[in-house]
């Protein structure tokens, strides 16, 4: 009896460990703006699009032209960067989404206003 027992923890403790490894390798890769990349009007790419916590959203634009500041929802809602908030700009970020909310703008003058920002809720 004890045998048994053993076995059937045995199988669910490695049953439990493939879903979570299935879960982790399902991360996907999201180019921001498609074909278009990280460029004006850009907020209402994430329509019809399900993110996850772990995928990747690679920003592509000229250095220079543009930059990704991850910000907060006020700072996303009033286009402003908060003190401490992380700025990429390589023309090429690749920044991994954390479960919940995620904001993105362009902190170039005019550029979050005229649309260069997304809001994304990675489940």
């Amino acid at each position: 009896m004890a045998m048994g027992r053993g076995s059937v923890i045995v199988v669910l403790t490695l049953s439990f460990w493939l879903v979570l490894h299935c879960e982790m390798a399902h991360s996907a890769t999201f180019t921001v703006g498609d074909a278009n990349g990280w460029t004006f009007n850009t907020v209402a790419w994430t329509k019809g699009k399900r993110f996850r916590a772990g995928d990747t959203l690679v920003f592509n634009y000229g250095p220079g032209t543009h930059n990704v500041v991850a910000v907060n929802k006020a700072g996303y809602k009033a286009c402003k960067t908060p003190n401490g908030a992380k700025t990429y700009n390589s023309g090429s970020d690749q920044i991994k989404l954390v479960k919940g909310q995620n904001y993105f703008i362009c902190n170039f003058v005019g550029h979050c206003e005229s649309g260069t920002k997304i809001a994304i809720n990675a489940l």
